[in-house]
């Protein structure tokens, strides 16, 4: 029940997402700022209503697995949107992650 009242929060756009055509360029950066970035704010380096991903103390298992399933009542599930190489392409880009230069 909680799931189905919480369905709203997460945006359409992000619980949408149109799966990548294989061999496709990837754009990790386009992709936060047009999918995670509803939740994630500021290409994942502040939080917003889902955490910061910069500097997260969660192995890259945890976060494949949250991409991959998501979390119940607050992050869709990307599973048949990305293939594992561009979850593991998420995965650098969330380890890139530093503080933009103002």
């Amino acid at each position: 029940m909680l799931a189905a009242s919480l369905a709203w929060a997460v945006p359409a756009a992000a619980q949408s997402a149109a799966p990548a055509v294989e061999g496709e360029k990837f754009n990790v950066e386009q992709l936060f700022a047009t999918t995670c970035g509803w939740c994630h704010s500021d290409g994942g380096r502040e939080a917003g209503k889902g955490p910061q991903l910069m500097n997260t103390v969660r192995d890259d298992d945890f976060i494949r697995n949250r991409i991959k399933n998501g979390k119940e009542g607050a992050m869709p599930a990307f599973s048949t949107t990305f293939s594992d190489a561009q979850i593991d392409d998420i995965i650098k880009y969330i380890r890139a992650l530093k503080p933009e230069k103002g």
